[in-house]
């Protein structure tokens, strides 16, 4: 096992090494603004049985956890999804293994049961880095998951700071979990939010490597238009007690786009609610390379409270009139009929291409509209449910110059979602979400059947009906009587 901590401050902040004070139990030092990301990387033969077995039995498997509540990013940790729990799968050789059980005991799910009844398919005819199925689930907090990875990291005998380094895991922004195939080893990777901090480090036991790194993004006139920069100071608890300058730069492919853009319904709501994405700016980012190659998307997590129906967004007139150019990717099958309570799998995603207006708007705010639709939801005793759906990830698609690579980096986050719907040279270039309320989720009222009123909604449904029955059958009646005395009447003329 191994660990790496790491500061990332943004570009031009820097500490001395005097001020930081290193020994072979952590680091210290003043407080700064900064992103923390934390990882640990087990070898499979550390992992409780399980989990070792799970993972054995599966081709890729990788968690992404997004907080709900809005946060900064710092390059080069940029990457992002929309808020909740999302696995990325693709199973094994035994198609049996099923990885819900213990996902459900680790994250506190509820509605992972299987692969066949609850995740949904992704296209792997496109690209060879695809995953095969995806799941999704809103998930506010990782509760839950601090209390699975404290009797996993921190058993009896463990420092008092193992503790509460797993506890604080409920305040982190992002996690991660990734499994390597190849070098069979399991990545855990947790970030908190840029914010005012302590660079302070401990060790979770004195058996881990512990490496740890205070950095921030530069930009030396070597670097070439696909790369980032990165200097600052590195250290091995230890090791050493003094960290060591260092300075290195890799290709990234996810990158700040310097925009950004906020997301709400449209009232009135109804069932077909309308999400409408203001957005800060028309312009592709312009420190791409290839700015003529770049296209706005909107990736989309859509719980199974709601869908996007196919054959609306197929009318290129009605793409036009909402600002959209044209559906990318859809998840199959979406049944347009069943209401939520019959319906297995998780939801859907969405992939849309939107179209800002010509270069003449630069610089000017405006929007896009998703139509949407609501799924029957189960009754309830106020008369109304609550149906939420996370932000989506905006991001510009750039394709970068032929011959162009982008092997794998220290801070690299793949298998996303969207990245398996695009060539290996796309680079995104992310909008920041920026709600007024602080919390990427927007949130819908949807009117159900009211239970205390049921009975008498039933009675007088059924007064109705046999009224409505009464009122056929006389007039039947009449009609036929009518028909005779008429039929009388004409023989009485003949006769």
């Amino acid at each position: 096992m191994r660990e790496r901590i790491t500061f990332v401050q943004k570009e031009g902040d820097s500490i001395e090494p005097t001020a930081l004070k290193v020994d072979g139990n952590g680091l210290k030092g003043p407080e700064v603004k900064a992103v923390r990301e934390d990882r640990l990387t087990f070898a499979l033969d550390e992992l409780p049985a399980e989990l070792k077995a799970l993972l054995e039995g599966v081709n890729q498997l990788h968690v992404r956890w997004v907080s709900p509540v809005a946060y900064e990013a710092v390059s080069p940790l940029l990457a992002r999804l929309p808020p909740g729990f999302h696995l990325f799968y693709t199973p094994g050789s035994d198609a049996l293994i099923n990885p819900c059980p213990l996902l459900t005991k680790a994250f506190g799910l509820d509605s992972c049961s299987s692969p066949s009844d609850s995740f949904t398919t992704l296209p792997t005819d496109r690209f060879t880095h695809s995953t095969t199925h995806q799941f999704y689930q809103p998930l506010p907090s990782l509760k839950a998951f601090a209390h699975f990875a404290r009797s996993l990291l921190c058993p009896p005998g463990s420092p008092s700071s193992c503790s509460s380094r797993v506890g604080s895991l409920t305040a982190a922004s992002q996690l991660d979990l990734s499994y390597d195939t190849i070098s069979h080893t399991l990545r855990l990777t947790s970030l908190w939010p840029y914010s005012p901090q302590s660079l302070s480090a401990s060790l979770l036991s004195p058996t881990i490597r512990t490496e740890i790194g205070i950095l921030s993004q530069t930009s030396p006139k070597t670097l070439e238009p696909h790369e980032i920069g990165i200097s600052g100071l590195l250290t091995v608890l230890g090791q050493s007690t003094t960290p060591s300058p260092t300075l290195f730069s890799f290709p990234s492919r996810h990158r700040d786009s310097s925009s950004s853009f906020q997301a709400h319904f449209l009232p009135p709501t109804g069932l077909h609610p309308t999400l409408q994405l203001s957005i800060s700016s028309p312009s592709p980012p312009a420190k791409s390379p290839t700015e003529e190659t770049c296209r706005l998307h909107g990736y989309f997590t859509l719980p199974k409270t709601l869908f996007p129906d196919r054959h609306q967004l197929n009318d290129p007139l009605f793409l036009s009139s909402k600002n959209l150019t044209a559906v990318r990717y859809i998840t199959p099958g979406i049944d347009l009929e069943a209401p939520v309570y019959v319906t297995s799998t998780w939801g859907s995603t969405l992939l849309l291409e939107l179209a800002p207006p010509h270069s003449s708007s630069s610089g000017k705010e405006w929007t896009a509209e998703i139509p949407l639709h609501l799924r029957y939801l189960p009754p309830s005793l106020t008369g109304y449910q609550k149906a939420e759906v996370p932000y989506p990830a905006l991001f510009w698609a750039c394709t970068a110059e032929e011959g162009t690579k982008f092997p794998g980096n220290p801070f690299e986050k793949d298998r996303v979602g969207y990245d398996g719907l695009f060539g290996e040279r796309t680079v995104f270039w992310h909008l920041n979400p920026s709600p007024a309320d602080g919390k990427l989720v927007n949130t819908v009222k949807v009117p159900v059947l009211n239970l205390e009123k049921a009975d008498w909604v039933g009675t007088v449904t059924g007064a109705v009906v046999v009224a409505g029955f009464a009122w056929v059958v006389i007039k039947l009646l009449g009609v036929v009587v009518m028909g005779g005395k008429k039929v009388g009447e004409d023989k009485k003329k003949k006769q």
